[in-house]
């Protein structure tokens, strides 16, 4: 579905991304790990169009540079780490704006099949009741889950997530995260998030990248890529040991 062939990032003489590649296919959910300043939100924002790179990153063997940005849109979805608005639009007005990218011109009305989508992404959320809500009063759970089902209105085929559970409370997280791999279920979509917490990459991902100054370590299976070699090498210390020391204080 979607690829990543040499893809580098230059700020000046950095390369927050360097000679990057990786694949994402139907039903896998890729988690793009490791410490601060590994280039993994840089390469996020390449794939997005949002910097420009060299390198090649592919839509089904298409260049996604061809793609006009709607067309773009009906295919990937983005979900940034803090979203925020600044006047009184309700719910359900935020949400609807994931169907943008199909409008056939900007004062078109929506299509009854999008209407559609956005009830079924605000019955998946837990956003019904909700809908006339101003944003202005949710808490921060509540518009991380807004903007989430505003990508699931845009019905794309690839989500990506820059550490969408980010500054959450550990129920917003697990409710997030679960809602996620709902959406997985459905065939021909798949996933690719950044990602902080080893537990949630291990509990939710299926393949895996680790990234440490802008280069991939290691890339493939979560089990492959999860190891104590791998760990110890990106983060410079023991992440087996460190994880089991903090599970013990519950056991």
């Amino acid at each position: 579905m979607l690829a990543g062939n040499h893809v580098t990032v230059r700020y000046g003489d950095l390369r927050a991304v360097d000679d990057v590649s990786f694949r994402l296919e139907a039903g896998q959910w890729l988690m793009l790990a490791g410490p601060n300043g590994a280039g993994k939100s840089t390469l996020i924002e390449a794939i997005a169009g949002g910097v420009p790179c060299t390198g090649l990153i592919e839509w089904e063997g298409q260049d996604i540079r061809r793609l006009k940005p709607a067309q773009l849109a009906r295919r990937i979805g983005v979900l940034s780490q803090r979203n925020t608005v600044g006047y009184a639009y309700t719910v359900e007005e935020i949400v609807g704006l994931g169907r943008y990218a199909y409008r056939a011109g900007f004062l078109s009305g929506g299509s009854g099949e999008g209407r559609e989508q956005v009830e079924r992404a605000l019955a998946m959320t837990g956003l019904t009741e909700l809908r006339r809500a101003s944003m202005l009063t949710l808490s921060g759970g509540e518009t991380q889950r807004v903007f989430l089902a505003q990508v699931f209105a845009q019905d794309p085929r690839v989500l990506i997530l820059d550490e969408p559970a980010n500054h959450l409370d550990l129920k917003y997280q697990q409710h997030l995260f679960s809602l996620i791999q709902t959406w997985l279920k459905e065939p021909g979509r798949a996933v690719l998030s950044v990602v902080h917490d080893l537990s949630l990459a291990r509990r939710y991902g299926t393949h895996a990248m680790l990234m440490n100054h802008g280069k991939c370590i290691s890339r493939g299976e979560i089990g492959d890529v999860m190891t104590p070699d791998h760990l110890n090498q990106v983060y410079e210390m023991d992440v087996y040991a460190w994880m089991q020391e903090m599970l013990a204080q519950w056991n």
